[in-house]
């Protein structure tokens, strides 16, 4: 597995380069946010370690290039000194996939790692279609009505979740689950993404698929439905 540390304090990134390594994996490093960029633009890694507080572009800026322009769906780690709920909320919007807030265990890290690379691997290609939506989990596109639609990782996990279970009642822990696993964020978190992925799938189009149950959930439907 190959591992890209995006992180400019050179003892915190020596300490994650050791430790990475010696549990096999391969691991590029920089210590700017330029160089940092040009990597994971020009070369395939399977996770990205990337700090928030970097020269040249910092860590926001270089999630959101990744996903917005460069259509990169590496699963993505940011590491930084912020932790406040609307630094983590930030860090999610422009297209994290976890969030490890310094001081941190390397063990712990290794297991956050370990767990994004794996669930990026885990979703069979097939084709999905919810009315006039359609997205393949093979090459990760995304159609409405002809247009199409880029989506985060976690935001893609999410859609193809919903997409997956299509018409029915879903729980928001079991969406929680499906997103991220045992490791879910903070009860924000989904409320965001679900409101992002609206802006995204529903809101440039005349008809809605995406509702809300009140007290229950959420449902993916191409069927009236009411919130």
């Amino acid at each position: 597995m190959r591992v890209l540390i995006i992180e400019d304090n050179q003892d915190i990134a020596a300490s994650i380069y050791d430790y990475l390594e010696m549990q096999g994996y391969t691991i590029d490093a920089a210590c700017d946010g330029l160089t940092g960029l040009h990597l994971a633009v020009t070369s395939d890694y399977d996770v990205i370690i990337l700090d928030l507080g970097l020269p040249g572009i910092d860590g926001v800026d270089i999630c959101r290039r990744l996903r917005q322009e460069a259509q990169k769906l590496i699963p993505i780690l940011m590491l930084t000194a912020r932790g406040s709920l609307e630094n983590r909320l930030e860090g999610f919007n422009v297209g994290a996939d976890d969030y490890l807030v310094k001081p941190f265990s390397l063990k712990e890290l290794a297991a956050r790692v370990k767990v994004l690379s794996e669930r990026s691997g885990r979703i069979p290609p097939s084709q999905l279609l919810v009315g006039d939506l359609s997205l393949n989990v093979g090459t990760h596109e995304v159609h409405r009505a002809g247009q199409c639609i880029h989506l985060n990782p976690i935001l893609f996990r999410l859609l193809t979740f919903l997409m997956q279970n299509a018409h029915r009642v879903i729980k928001r822990e079991e969406l929680e689950c499906a997103v991220w696993q045992d490791n879910p964020p903070d009860s924000d978190a989904l409320r965001t993404h679900i409101s992002s992925l609206r802006q995204l799938i529903d809101k440039p189009f005349d008809s809605r698929l995406l509702y809300t149950v009140r007290g229950f959930g959420y449902k993916f439907t191409d069927k009236n439905a009411k919130d």
